[in-house]
């Protein structure tokens, strides 16, 4: 298959490389100004070997193409899609958050899209280099099985990624971001790792916390999720781990604090949900980048 990633940084490479190696044909979605030094050999250091892979660069992409893969930041989504001039057959985006979906599927309509979830710590190092710490987790509405089945069989034979489909899209979309924005937002408000989070009474207190109001919320939204499983997720992290966010903090880079969080305020207050401990941490996390800033 024809498969077209949008967004070159770390997911980005990562599932170029990755779909390459596997034998896809694959066309990189760069920018402008990335395009005419931007490497054909794609490389992917792995933690037990380096993979590489050839892939195609465009800055626009006018060629139809089997699957659309969007792995850019949430903020950049809009601008992004302007770079994309014909229909895909399918669209698998990977951003963090929910509210992403409404939006691909008003452009490219409902079927089409095929929401997705990566977990995974990954590294852009250069153009066309790029990392990967920990095992890839890949989730696709079941929808897409049809489209993917037999890729995503080969990432797992091949490569080692734990794949699956996903019955519910909400239950898919809201178990990551359940994990996702409670770490991202305590280990930015903190400046801890999670070692050093789960050393502090007080600061432990406030995760579990924020996971169990985003689990209220993903509930009331659809989801089944349940906040003791999410709690688990976080006994076998490493200790030394930060999420991307607080890593783009300290860098001056900006926030997804509105596609992380957004959907757990915005949904508390239509559901009528007290969020109270993810409203602090955002504003925490505010005044941290505005201080950073000045």
């Amino acid at each position: 298959m024809k498969h077209a990633i949008l967004g070159a940084g770390a997911i980005g490479g990562l599932m170029a490389t990755a779909l390459g190696a596997i034998g896809e044909d694959v066309t990189l979605v760069v920018r402008q100004e990335k395009l005419a030094n931007y490497p054909q050999l794609l490389s992917l250091e792995r933690p037990a070997s380096t993979i590489t892979a050839t892939a195609h660069a465009v800055s626009r992409l006018t060629e139809p193409v089997d699957v659309l893969w969007i792995a850019t930041k949430a903020y950049h989504l809009e601008p992004a899609l302007e770079t994309i001039e014909t229909a895909p057959g399918a669209v698998v985006p990977l951003l963090n958050g929910v509210d992403h979906v409404a939006v691909l599927r008003a452009r490219f309509g409902h079927d089409r899209v095929l929401p997705a979830t990566i977990a995974v710590e990954a590294e852009r190092l250069a153009d066309g280099r790029f990392v990967q710490r920990t095992m890839v987790r890949l989730a696709v509405a079941a929808s897409g099985q049809p489209v993917l089945g037999t890729v995503l069989s080969r990432l797992q034979d091949d490569l080692g990624f734990a794949c699956q489909f996903v019955e519910n899209e909400q239950t898919l979309l809201w178990s990551k971001l359940c994990f996702l924005a409670p770490f991202a937002l305590i280990t930015s408000a903190s400046g801890k790792n999670r070692g050093e989070i789960f050393a502090d009474p007080e600061w432990k207190a406030k995760l579990y916390s924020a996971v169990a109001e985003a689990a209220a919320v993903a509930k009331a939204s659809g989801a089944e999720v349940e906040a003791a499983k999410i709690e688990k997720i976080f006994d076998a992290l490493p200790e030394s781990m930060r999420s991307s966010m607080f890593k783009d903090l300290i860098a001056g880079r900006r926030l997804e604090l509105d596609a992380i969080a957004g959907p757990i305020v915005r949904g508390g207050a239509q559901y009528g949900i007290a969020v109270p401990t993810t409203e602090a941490l955002v504003k925490a996390i505010e005044a941290r980048a505005d201080s950073w800033q000045l």
